[in-house]
């Protein structure tokens, strides 16, 4: 799972999975969840994100033990 910023559109684009993405549907204003071709979640995309979550911290909680890397 990746976190990605985009400071110039105050858009958070959280990646699920390295699969591209076959279709969209916004669930809320400003929220999209992105799908691959079988159907299953790969992306959310969050417009104003600033506005919408507390960018400023990132909790990890029970992650599976058998995760051994976490990169900045």
């Amino acid at each position: 799972m990746k976190l990605n910023y985009y400071k110039d559109t105050d858009s958070l684009y959280i990646d699920l999975s390295s699969k591209s993405s076959a279709d969209s549907q916004e669930v809320s204003e400003g929220i999209v969840i992105d799908y691959d071709s079988d159907g299953n979640i790969v992306g959310i995309d969050i417009d104003n994100a600033s506005r919408k979550v507390d960018l400023q911290e990132i909790s990890l909680h029970k992650i599976p033990a058998d995760v051994e890397k976490l990169t900045a």
